[in-house]
């Protein structure tokens, strides 16, 4: 869908949604959006957790990673479409952009 992510275990008591976040990679911090649920579009029902971190197109299989969730977005929801869930996730993104440009540190 053009939103490669690094899927993460999670602790199973954080609500379900889609967070900004940020994500901790060998010492390196970057801006990122977390989903934490089931893909209820694709008809999934196991809860799972995947991370898009924005600007960012280096392999992170293998490596250890660190997520913190800042603050959460909107809830999970089943979309009539794909077209629809991928119009959703980049208005995430740019909610996300927006959060981070205005707390810069």
């Amino acid at each position: 869908m053009g939103f490669p992510t690094a899927n993460v275990l999670i602790d199973s008591e954080i609500p379900q949604g889609i967070y900004i976040s940020r994500i901790k990679i060998d010492d390196r911090t970057f801006p990122s959006v977390t989903f934490i649920g089931n893909a209820t579009t694709f008809g999934e029902t196991d809860i799972k957790s995947e991370t898009y971190v924005l600007d960012f197109d280096q392999d992170l299989y293998d490596k250890m990673v660190e997520i913190e969730l800042l603050q959460k977005i909107r809830e999970n929801e089943k979309f009539e479409s794909v077209e629809k869930l991928i119009k959703n996730i980049e208005e995430d993104v740019e909610k996300t952009r927006k959060y981070f440009e205005r707390n810069a540190k």
